[in-house]
């Protein structure tokens, strides 16, 4: 029995994608004001004016008429567009969920950008929230969830940086793609030794050099240039300053200041240590190699927009410098071309499409000190290679894989969303081949030497991490589909095969129609307990967990949304 019912109007933003964009996008607070990322940014241009009642009234609280009432109609507020490409931040999103699950990473960033205009097509990071029920009870988590690395965070670049020493060596003369070098594997600056990363490269040239990644020629090459003029070609790819994209929070970066530069501080510049940029930094310049030399302002905001559909900005394109020629650029499309088809990043490469890049591995500092055997890796990469429509930085932070190299653990994901977002944007692949799609075997739980036949035998080219003995993740993921000739890149565990052959391992069901993951489970004899509709979003056990033969996966489906 109840005497009365009240109704209780409640406002708030609701975000329908849910965890998507969302640091970018940013959050409000209960009161609706926006108080990080987008949300903040244009806080005042998306807020509506409340609308005004004054009238007077006698005793009795009954209106006087005629008593010069006063009565205000509210006014929404306006909308902005954004220069996002809703399926692109679709497919990075689902890349960088795999890429933060499969490398067990601290965490995992992504930013792409149009090379030409500076306008920004998706940015991603992992671990994120829903918007729609942040963690408000647990501020300081929050703090650190809304937190835009992307802009705000510097890191040392490690490799990704030499694109820019060989843009400036080749944009002022120092060099040639044809001049030669010897790598003994280390070289000496001021009494400090600077070695490669691997085993001697002996005889290469500077276009080589790129390609192996090979510290001491940068070294060479920065020593080549000097300090002043390195600095001249570092500030105008925008190092040491904002780019001024229309987020709030955005770092600087850290450059030395240029009287205190040692000659060991540039050599080591040239293969990206002793300087710190941010993610928005680096791929905005690198951008300037690849289009024409032209640094770029990125932005986010194409369009405001007032309530009777009024167009009341459009953001223009806009030039900060010109650092290098249009020849250089031309030039350093050709090489970054050649590093991912013939050199470390191989493992971007996709048949039919011409893709460039740059692979890096960055050391991590923790208290001023070195972390032994934990790394940043990354891939900085562009397609097409010869007229780019998109580039893109994918880091990884702290993958705990046995190799955490930015070729493995950051550029086959780099390849992934290449190869869906290029036929998006209209590119067929260049080669006529007519054959037939093959679904790949889901080869996850078998030793890798039977993997590696199972999937060549299918007519693949196959890659592996060399880590360990048991497969534990693969790319493309079983079921997915590839020309004959694909590249498919297994990813191994590193103890040795479980003692009892009871013992199996649970294959990736991630989706999956019902249907498929049933079939996929049964194969290994295991069963499926069932939750929701549509295709496979979460299992448990994990994929790659050892489970006695007869378990049950418990997997929970559901439908995409419209």
């Amino acid at each position: 029995q109840l005497s009365a019912l009240l109704f209780d109007e409640d406002v708030r933003r609701a975000y329908p994608r849910g965890a998507f964009l969302t640091k970018t996008l940013g959050l409000t607070n209960v009161d609706s004001v926006g108080q990080s990322g987008l949300e903040l940014q244009y806080e005042s241009l998306l807020r509506g004016t409340a609308g005004v009642s004054l009238r007077s009234v006698d005793g009795k609280s009954q209106p006087i008429y005629d008593s010069g009432n006063l009565y205000i109609e509210p006014q929404d507020g306006n909308s902005i567009k954004l220069t996002i490409d809703a399926t692109i931040q679709e497919i990075c999103e689902k890349a960088m969920r795999e890429c933060y699950d499969v490398n067990k990473a601290q965490a995992v960033h992504l930013i792409a950008m149009d090379p030409y205009t500076g306008s920004i097509l998706a940015m991603c990071s992992k671990p994120d929230y829903d918007p729609n029920d942040p963690p408000r009870d647990q501020p300081d988590a929050l703090t650190r969830l809304m937190r835009i690395r992307l802009i705000s965070d510097a890191y040392e670049p490690g490799s990704t940086f030499k694109i820019l020493t060989a843009a400036a060596a080749l944009d002022a003369g120092v060099t040639t793609p044809e001049d030669g070098f010897y790598c003994s594997a280390k070289i000496t600056v001021d009494g400090d030794t600077i070695r490669c990363w691997g085993s001697p490269h002996k005889d290469e040239t500077m276009a080589e050099a790129l390609q192996n990644s090979c510290n001491p020629v940068f070294v060479e090459l920065a020593l080549r240039l000097g300090t002043e003029r390195m600095y001249q070609y570092l500030h105008a790819f925008g190092l040491g300053s904002k780019t001024n994209v229309d987020l709030q929070g955005e770092g600087s970066g850290i450059l030395i200041p240029v009287q205190s530069v040692k000659n060991v501080d540039l050599a080591r510049i040239g293969f990206g240590q002793s300087v710190a940029v941010t993610p928005i930094q680096l791929i905005t310049a690198a951008c300037a190699v690849i289009n024409g030399g032209r640094l770029m302002q990125p932005y986010l905001l194409k369009e405001a927009i007032a309530p009777d559909g009024t167009v009341l900005y459009r953001t223009q394109p806009k030039v900060v410098s010109n650092p290098i020629s249009e020849e250089t650029s031309a030039t350093m499309r050709e090489l970054l071309e050649l590093v991912v088809s013939e050199g470390g990043a191989k493992n971007a490469a996709i048949e039919g499409y011409r893709i460039g890049g740059k692979t890096g591995t960055a050391q991590v500092y923790k208290d001023g000190r070195i972390v032994r055997d934990v790394h940043i890796g990354s891939f900085l990469g562009f397609a097409p290679a010869d007229d780019p429509r998109i580039a893109l930085l994918v880091i990884v932070d702290e993958a705990d894989v046995p190799v955490d190299y930015g070729g493995t653990t950051a550029a086959p994901f780099a390849r992934q969303i290449l190869a869906d977002v290029l036929p998006y944007l209209g590119y067929k692949p260049t080669t006529q081949d007519e054959r037939e799609e093959i679904a790949v075997e889901d080869v996850v739980g078998m030793p890798l030497w039977q993997a590696r036949k199972v999937i060549a035998d299918q007519g693949f080219r196959v890659l592996d991490d060399g880590a360990g003995e048991i497969v534990t993740a693969q790319m493309p993921s079983g079921g997915g589909k590839l020309i004959e000739g694909g590249q498919v890149m297994l990813y191994t565990y590193t103890d040795d095969l479980p003692e009892t052959e009871e013992l199996v391992c649970v294959p990736d069901v991630a989706g999956l129609s019902i249907a498929r993951a049933a079939s996929l489970l049964r194969q290994r004899g295991l069963d499926m307990t069932i939750e929701g509709t549509g295709f496979a979003v979460r299992q448990e056990p994990a994929a790659g967990q050892y489970v006695e033969q007869g378990g049950v996966v418990k997997v929970a489906f559901e439908m995409p949304n419209p």
